[in-house]
């Protein structure tokens, strides 16, 4: 089984996994969020990963999507996949966005690699674009 893994600052992976929930239904149950919270160091932060990760097998694929490369909660969490010897088959990517998390978990389980990451990553930004307001013609107004 292949988990989605979410993981931000504050409460912006719990928010992303509850609207998740609307589009994909009983397959939440694969999608797991963590956000580190204010005050919150690391080494807490860690902790409550290692209890996320507790139930999930050591064989199961993991795909991890973070707000922001870098920041402390992605590389805490990156940490201790590397110390758990699974970090080396686990999907990591950043800049999270709604978009990108469907995408993951919608297509978790049929791809996989290179591919899934190309997928993944095309939604992601292919999504983000500004809103355009076009007017009708009045011609076609007249119909």
């Amino acid at each position: 089984m292949n988990y989605l893994i979410l993981v931000s600052h504050g409460q912006f992976s719990e928010g992303l996994r509850d609207a998740l929930s609307m589009f994909i239904g009983d397959d939440i149950e694969q999608v797991r969020a963590i956000g580190l919270k204010s005050g919150e160091d690391t080494t807490n932060f860690g902790s409550r990963f290692k209890s996320l990760l507790s139930d999930i097998a050591p064989d199961d694929g993991l795909i991890v999507l973070g707000d922001i490369i870098g920041g402390s909660p992605l590389t805490t969490v990156t940490d201790i996949l590397n110390q758990q010897q699974r970090l080396s088959e686990t999907i990591v990517l950043g800049g999270m966005n709604f978009p990108m998390a469907l995408n993951a978990a919608i297509l978790k389980n049929t791809m996989s690699g290179d591919d899934l990451v190309s997928a993944v990553l095309h939604e992601a930004t292919t999504a983000v674009k500004q809103f355009e307001l076009i007017e009708a013609d009045e011609d076609e107004d007249e119909i």
